[in-house]
């Protein structure tokens, strides 16, 4: 059994992907955040293993186009 809230069982198309968008939104400022770290850092020689500059561009950019594909949708209907 799976547990789902009760807003997302009729929700449409459109209004999950702008969930998933403002979650990818999220991640992305959490990314910023990381490597705002990693940039300011004490030892230069302690880098890390986390791309967060990476990370953070492709999170902000697929947040933006489910973002965009929702605003799309709830236009539209």
């Amino acid at each position: 059994m799976r547990f789902e809230p009760d807003f997302l069982t009729f929700a449409s198309d459109a209004t999950i992907f702008g969930l998933c968008g403002a979650v990818l939104l999220l991640l992305s400022l959490v990314a910023m955040i990381g490597d705002r770290r990693r940039r300011r850092r004490r030892n230069i020689d302690a880098v890390g293993w986390m791309p967060w500059r990476d990370l953070s561009a492709l999170s902000a950019f697929s947040g933006l186009v489910l973002l965009a594909m929702a605003v799309s949708g709830w236009l539209h209907a």
